[in-house]
């Protein structure tokens, strides 16, 4: 299994201390978390991207731009790119720009997007969201792989003279994953262009997510794609993954922080059913317990799913040390058994996109042994604060 962290950058004040950092300091602390994520062995960081809400993620591609400048070997990506609001002329450079300056690291991830205020902000209507989705992906797929493009639709200004957007992409058009929540529509979307899907596993039980997953496949299979290009993402519960000597001690720790954050969203229809710290250990996607406890969950996910990426995001209202503590044991007790027990050739032999670039491609066991060399180096170097 391939590693991704993701971060939609949430700023919010912990809900037990009532601490908050600046707005510059989150970003930073984006930047840097990625760069360690890098320096664990992580295969991927993800940016997320919302326009409404207690979020600072309006501008990933400016994100993205600072991790590529400070990173030379992890993927990237965003979570999800909510291309129906955008503009995929726009999209078109701004990634391929990202994907130039970390020379070929880019992977999209797009989506109708979780807020449904952005519609309005954006002058659009909700009722659209999904042929705004299908018709920009279109456009977006044929800008990577044409010049001198001329095109019409429904929700777009046509493209009347013959359009190539700039830059172009490092190595052809990166590889785009579509992410999946609530709806067929995104796995059948996913599943016609032959593209891997990225199942959220946030707040729903994971039958409702099988589901999806499930309508992807028998979709992809019908449209003929090759099979061994069929991979899966999964998100790993909101809130955040934490981790402790033992199960009880991390719901000691955290469940004050997880249940008040919980309590205090309020979003009817997109709320989680496990409202209690107990209750998300024992049947939520919540990655939180033990390295043992956060490996079964992840392992009896992957019996069901038979994901190929697992998406972890780290508890952001936390001290800034203390996540990265987080990080480190995720990459040192959790990640080479999940590995080993579940393999992959995501990024890897057999991946289509394993060598974009050549230097981002790596082994398992290349990672497994950068994981141990990293915690040698870099394990002095964390202190908890809490």
């Amino acid at each position: 299994m391939r590693f991704q962290v993701l971060d939609i950058i949430p700023h919010l004040k912990n809900p037990v201390t009532g601490e908050i950092v600046s707005t510059a300091d989150r970003l930073n602390q984006v930047v840097e978390t990625a760069r360690r994520a890098e320096d664990l062995g992580y295969d991927s960081f993800s940016v997320g991207e919302r326009h409404a809400g207690e979020f600072i993620s309006s501008s990933p591609t400016t994100v993205l731009a600072a991790i590529a400048a400070v990173t030379t070997r992890i993927r990237l990506q965003s979570g999800v790119t909510v291309l129906s609001v955008l503009d995929p002329v726009r999209v078109a450079e701004d990634y391929a720009t990202i994907d130039q300056l970390s020379r070929g690291r880019l992977e999209l991830v797009i989506g109708k997007g979780n807020e449904v205020l952005q519609y309005p902000l954006f002058g659009l209507d909700l009722a659209d969201q999904w042929e705004l989705l299908a018709e920009k992906y279109a456009l977006l797929r044929r800008l990577w792989t044409e010049e001198n493009l001329t095109w019409s639709g429904r929700f777009r200004t046509a493209l009347t003279e013959p359009t190539t957007t700039t830059p172009r992409p490092f190595a052809g058009a990166p590889r785009v994953w579509h992410g999946s929540a609530t709806s067929l529509a995104s796995a059948a979307l996913a599943a016609q262009w032959g593209d891997p899907l990225f199942t959220a596993n946030a707040i729903q039980p994971r039958e409702n997510y099988k589901l999806l997953i499930d309508h992807y496949r028998e979709e992809y299979d019908r449209h003929g794609h090759d099979p061994r290009h069929q991979y899966l993402g999964s998100g790993s519960g909101a809130g955040g993954v934490f981790i402790a000597d033992t199960t009880q001690e991390a719901k000691r720790q955290f469940g004050p922080v997880y249940e008040a954050l919980t309590t205090g969203r309020n979003v009817p229809g997109n709320n989680s059913p496990y409202r209690d710290i107990d209750h998300a250990v024992a049947d939520g996607p919540a990655l939180v317990g033990s390295p043992e406890q956060v490996i079964d969950k992840i392992l009896s996910y992957h019996a069901l799913y038979g994901h190929d990426l697992q998406s972890i995001s780290l508890p952001t209202t936390l001290p800034f040390a203390w996540q990265l503590e987080i990080l480190e044991r995720f990459a040192l007790e959790v990640i080479p058994a999940v590995r080993a027990a579940a393999p992959t050739t995501l990024w890897a032999d057999g991946d289509p996109y394993a060598g974009r670039p050549e230097s981002a491609g790596s082994t398992e066991a290349d990672a497994a042994a950068r994981v141990t060399a990293d915690h040698n180096h870099h394990r002095s170097s964390y202190v908890r604060t809490h």
